[in-house]
Formats: structure tokens, sequence, C-alpha cells
């Protein structure tokens, strides 16, 4: 369900991204293999996560800020 709610989409997708950048830089092979097709997000994903990462964790701790104290 967080398709519908606009928060929650953007939480799955900041956790999508910062889990895909964190499994790279463990095992990089592992995606690497897929940069094309269906799998190929997962290693967008992390591109974003490695090449945008102070933006990535403004917004990181931004949400993390309005989860705990807005809602």
């Amino acid at each position: 369900s967080a398709i519908f709610n606009f928060q929650s989409l953007l939480t799955v997708i900041l956790l999508l991204i910062c889990t895909c950048a964190y499994i790279r830089s463990l095992a990089p092979s592992l995606l690497d293999k897929n940069k094309t097709g269906l799998l190929g997000i997962f290693w967008k994903c992390a591109r974003i996560g490695e090449r945008k990462s102070p933006y990535v964790a403004v917004c990181c701790v931004i949400m993390a800020f309005s989860i705990l104290f807005v809602q």
C-alpha cells in the first residue's frame, strides 16, 4: 500500500537506493552483471546512491525527521 501514500513511496525508494548502494559496496559483481533488464533497476539505484550520496543522505535525514517527529 506504499504506492497510494506519497510519503511511504518516498521512504521505499530511499530505502531501495540505500540498500542497493550498500550491497554494491559489499559485492560489486552481484549488481554489475545485471545492468539491463528488470534487474537493472537495482544497478541504477546503486549508481544513484553512489553518485548522489550527499543528496540521498540529506533526504534520508529529512525523511527520518518527518517520520519520527511530524507524524
